[in-house]
């Protein structure tokens, strides 16, 4: 029979309607919903709940990332996984399943209409070792991608978004398992104000040149072209344009 009070128990069950699952134990719900500030010792809090939680939701993250992202880096997953796990993106999970609303907290936050957001991020994490203790693997990574799915694929657009040489390099070590590289094909101007123009290539596939101020933002430029080209799209940079000034 379970030790828990009557009314916590109807806030328990309502938490887990919220949340989207069911446990066996809801003690484990029960333990990771114990803000430090409602707890007697800290012991009794969700902080080691919330230790192994970060664990868990690291590695679900990194195990998608790895599975659904074969062309991307090390590094490239890395920028991914750290905005993905951030405790921003913890906290706006949490706020939009409305947990707050189900923390033990201690009088003195608990009078503070808002809950910071640091406590609900840790509540996010603290529910995923909760649901690992109770259910295992499968249902805490089943409960983290329901959510975390949508965040991956956003990031992943934002890290990309505009930056084309990361996109020919995803491409490229995609479909042909290389790295593009740029040629340095004609560069004009004095030492202080030169222009270059550089091509991207794709093992033996050469792209439309393109001009730039700088070697950075030309190679920019080129793979702009280079996939433009590989979508059929008309190139932005015309190989023959060279920078209005510069003529």
């Amino acid at each position: 029979m379970s030790d828990i009070p009557y009314s916590t128990e109807a806030d328990l069950e309502a938490c887990q309607d919220r949340i989207g699952y069911r446990f066996r134990n809801p003690e484990l719900l029960l333990a990771a919903l114990k803000h430090a500030s409602g707890v007697t010792h800290r012991l009794a809090s969700n902080e080691r709940m919330e230790f192994f939680g970060d664990a868990i939701l690291g590695l679900v993250v990194c195990e998608q990332l790895y599975q659904i992202y074969p062309e991307y880096l090390e590094g490239d997953l890395t920028k991914i996984k750290s905005v993905v796990v951030s405790r921003d993106t913890c906290a706006s999970i949490s706020e939009s399943m409305g947990l707050a609303d189900f923390l033990l907290l201690g009088k003195g936050m608990a009078a503070d209409p808002e809950v910071p957001r640091s406590v609900v991020a840790a509540a996010y994490e603290s529910l995923i070792a909760a649901i690992y203790l109770d259910g295992g693997l499968e249902s805490a990574r089943a409960f983290i991608l329901k959510d975390m799915d949508a965040e991956i694929e956003s990031t992943v657009s934002g890290e990309t978004r505009g930056n084309y040489k990361s996109q020919l390099q995803h491409h490229a070590q995609r479909e042909h398992g290389v790295t593009p590289s740029y040629n340095l094909v004609d560069e004009k101007g004095p030492d202080h104000n030169k222009c270059f123009k550089i091509a991207a290539q794709v093992g033996s596939q050469l792209f439309a040149p393109a001009w730039g101020r700088s070697k950075k933002e030309s190679e920019q430029r080129a793979a702009h072209n280079a996939i433009c080209q590989l979508t059929d799209k008309p190139v932005p940079y015309p190989t023959d344009d060279f920078l209005e000034g510069d003529k």
